[in-house]
């Protein structure tokens, strides 16, 4: 299981968008997923993963923009920091944010890493997490 505190902040670079987290994120994951990799320009992103009211925008909010049908994926327009994917993951709508947009990043530590299929060869973690083909089975 991951370990997370209650309550999160961040945003972007410049800080035009802030959010905080209004639930505990129900996975944290290292997701080495292509559209993740090419969102972030980063050879693997770290996901935090929240019911759809789990996420709060407190100061402006990201441009979204529909990356494959039914997914939209926010950035700031001012900065183009990363900060969102929404969309359905096992018939539940989800917001994630990603972790290098907290601003106690180190709070939150993977249990998992998800589409292990996509990662980059060059690309390792040494760590014994469960890793996973797609996303991880549980709910």
């Amino acid at each position: 299981m991951h370990s997370c505190p209650d309550k999160l902040g961040g945003g972007c670079l410049c800080g035009a968008v802030r959010f905080e987290t209004t639930k505990k994120p129900f996975k944290v994951c290292y997701c080495h997923c292509k559209s993740c990799r090419k969102a972030s320009a980063a050879p693997a992103m770290v996901i935090l993963l929240f019911e759809k009211d789990g996420v709060r925008f407190t100061k402006g909010a990201p441009k979204r923009y529909e990356s494959s049908p039914g997914v939209f994926r926010g950035h700031c327009t001012v900065c183009g920091t990363p900060l969102s994917w929404e969309g359905t993951w096992h018939e539940k709508s989800i917001i994630e944010v990603y972790a290098g947009t907290l601003d106690n990043p180190e709070t939150c530590v993977p249990d998992r890493h998800a589409f292990i299929e996509e990662k980059i060869p060059w690309f390792d973690v040494a760590d014994d997490l469960p890793r996973y083909h797609g996303t991880s089975p549980e709910r």
